[in-house]
């Protein structure tokens, strides 16, 4: 399974759930993105979808991919 992670740039309606300037892993839902919107692990854990206007792609070097998953398993 590739991981993929995205940069949330906007919280607006869901500071409880987002915090802006960090990276969320990226869940893949074609559903979702055909309708402009990501599903995420959020701050709760679980995976919900939001606007995808709130995130940023973020490339990661290999190395670094691999620890923040080791790190967060």
């Amino acid at each position: 399974m590739k991981h993929k992670f995205l940069l949330c740039l906007d919280n607006e309606g869901y500071e409880a759930s987002l915090e802006m300037r960090k990276l969320y892993e990226k869940i893949s839902d074609k559903e979702a993105e055909r309708h402009n919107q990501v599903r995420i692990i959020d701050e709760s854990g679980e995976d919900y979808l939001y606007p995808s206007q709130f995130f940023a792609d973020v490339r990661l070097s290999p190395q670094i991919r691999d620890r923040i998953i080791e790190k967060t398993a």
